[in-house]
């Protein structure tokens, strides 16, 4: 297996805007991981709609075999050029990066990108070409494991001015600020939501342009096994414990039938920890062998709680609620959101008659719901998510 590639983006709309005049996609194939993030001219709708058609046009034809070149030229020749500013109707910047640390990327306007290695450094040329009275910059070089890079629209070093800074935040100030960060944070969404609200923070809340943040971590995969729920065979406890302990990552267990068909059959003590460390949350458990045991659809639905937090709240607000938890959902979140690339879910579809009326179908059962919810935001946050029904 080779890098996983953590990939997250933020962004602010301009201040009066509905829309982000930036627009970001992400396409991940079997081969590499392809990034654009697009900057159109003025804000708005009309600069949602540019940045958007730029982005798409560049991830689709990457996604369908062209070349850097053609999809630039594609893109160069097909959006205008504004008559009075003189200025390209969008910027963009295209990263392609393979699972073995191979990078192309091409610049087109946007600030210049930034590189963070965890070791060696790594050198950068550029090579620029000219289209249409403009310059276009194109780099190769090979990344590796905890190196970071990054890359932002301009309204990133433009950040306070008018404000708190006369000129604004400058590309030199920004990267030593993720100098900073890089070498304490393997989590690209914890850099790139950071970045972002020190942004927000400089325009007093009050943004002056669209601003964009693209973190891309370089990082070795990391598994994390949830069990929660008892089959809906009983014959299956056996199997689907021998499963879950093949897999080498860590193990969670969610809920306390689950917590007991796993200690019959490894025959090991279950040991609940009676502290409440949070009203709200039920205590955790102890399991040899488990990286963490906790209750089930109540902890699940507060560990949902603070990912969405941390995704729509306040970044420096957020992290405190999870990162310094001691109870099973803090627990949880913080596995969940740091330490984990892939989550692979065993889910037990019997249906739990303290939650609901058995009678009703299974697929309104209140855990496969909060289930559901889980994987939707680990898949908003950039995990892979794999679920195997039992």
């Amino acid at each position: 297996m080779g890098y996983f590639i953590d990939v997250a983006f933020d962004s602010l709309n301009k201040f009066g805007e509905e829309l982000c005049g930036d627009n970001v996609e992400i396409i991940q194939t079997e081969k590499e991981v392809i990034v654009v993030l697009a900057d159109g001219l003025g804000s708005g709708v009309k600069a949602n709609i540019l940045a958007t058609l730029t982005s798409k046009i560049a991830g689709t034809m990457l996604k369908e075999g062209a070349s850097l070149d053609e999809t630039v030229d594609t893109i160069v020749h097909t959006l205008p050029v504004c008559n009075i500013r003189k200025l390209a109707y969008s910027t963009f910047t295209i990263v392609k990066i393979d699972y073995e640390g191979q990078v192309h990327i091409i610049e087109y306007d946007n600030p210049p990108f930034f590189i963070h290695p965890h070791g060696t450094k790594i050198e950068i040329k550029k090579q620029s070409t000219p289209i249409q009275d403009k310059v276009i910059k194109e780099s190769h070089f090979k990344i590796q494991d905890g190196d970071l890079l990054t890359i932002v629209s301009d309204g990133v070093i433009h950040a306070g001015v008018g404000a708190l800074l006369n000129l604004g935040w400058q590309w030199d100030n920004v990267n030593d600020y993720l100098a900073s960060i890089a070498p304490k944070e393997k989590c690209s969404s914890h850099i790139a939501r950071g970045l972002i609200e020190t942004c927000k923070n400089l325009y007093m809340e009050r943004p002056g342009d669209d601003t964009t943040v693209v973190a891309i971590k370089v990082r070795e995969a990391e598994v994390v096994d949830l069990f929660t729920g008892p089959p809906e065979d009983p014959e299956d406890d056996s199997w689907v414990i021998r499963k879950f302990m093949k897999g080498k990552g860590k193990k969670v267990i969610c809920g306390g039938t689950a917590a007991k068909i796993a200690s019959r059959e490894l025959e090991r003590e279950l040991e609940v920890d009676i502290t409440y460390l949070d009203k709200e949350v039920p205590p955790i458990a102890y399991l040899e062998g488990i990286d963490l045991v906790t209750e089930g659809v109540l902890t699940l639905s507060k560990t949902i709680e603070k990912i969405q937090k941390y995704v729509e709240g306040d970044f420096f607000e957020a992290c405190p609620s999870f990162l310094e938890g001691k109870d099973g959902a803090s627990l949880l979140a913080r596995l969940l959101i740091e330490d984990c690339t892939h989550l692979h879910l065993w889910v037990g579809k019997a249906v739990n008659p303290a939650h609901q009326n058995p009678d009703f179908p299974i697929d309104l059962s209140i855990k496969l719901k909060v289930v559901k919810e889980l994987v939707n935001w680990m898949e908003k946050i950039g995990k892979k998510v794999i679920v195997t029904y039992i």
